[in-house]
């Protein structure tokens, strides 16, 4: 089955797009590759729970077994060895994927407190979008008893070929909250 964000990009968004940018090559139009969840765990060097508390809470998330990673260097004053377990990953590709998008936009952000909207300048040049956030109970398939340590992630949106405002305009079109002009600080 189709996730309905992939079926709409396919069918209605990518027309209109290729159409406000000028292209009727649909392969010289940026489209989304992956998208890259992890979450980096400072407190697995004194506790190995922690870390299998949050790959637990991102196969929850994402539907994808995380690949642990562990640290390159050894480093004292952190109290760091090499091959230590610090954080974990997934990337998400194809189907996986625009599900995943599709909740963030329409459940996780809007369940942010205060929330005003994305940043529109956390592109980095290439046309990849990343957004942190502060705790993962934003996500309702989370169980708040089972998870009670509040745990931060980072999400980074890769597009394949165009720049950062074609990206945007792309983002903006799948209904992703930017903050408007007149509001950000």
């Amino acid at each position: 089955m189709t996730p309905r964000l992939q079926k709409q990009y396919n069918e209605e968004l990518l027309p209109q797009f290729a159409e406000k940018v000028g292209r009727t090559n649909r392969l010289s139009l940026p489209r989304l590759n992956k998208i890259v969840v992890s979450m980096g765990v400072g407190s697995a060097i004194s506790d190995k729970k922690h870390i299998e508390d949050a790959t637990s809470a991102l196969a929850e998330i994402t539907g994808q077994k995380p690949m642990v990673c562990r640290a390159r260097k050894s480093v004292a004053a952190f109290r760091l060895r090499e091959g230590q377990a610090i954080g974990c990953k997934v990337t998400l590709r194809g189907a996986r994927m625009y599900e995943f998008l599709d909740r963030l936009i329409s459940i996780a952000l809007p369940r942010v407190r205060d929330f005003r909207g994305c940043k529109a300048n956390a592109f980095d040049g290439h046309g990849n979008y990343s957004l942190g956030l502060t705790e993962q109970l934003v996500f309702p398939e989370l169980n708040p008893d089972k998870y009670t340590r509040v745990q931060g992630m980072n999400i980074a949106i890769c597009f394949k070929g165009g720049s950062d405002s074609e990206s945007k305009m792309l983002m903006e079109m799948l209904g992703f909250p930017f903050q408007r002009d007149d509001i950000a600080a």
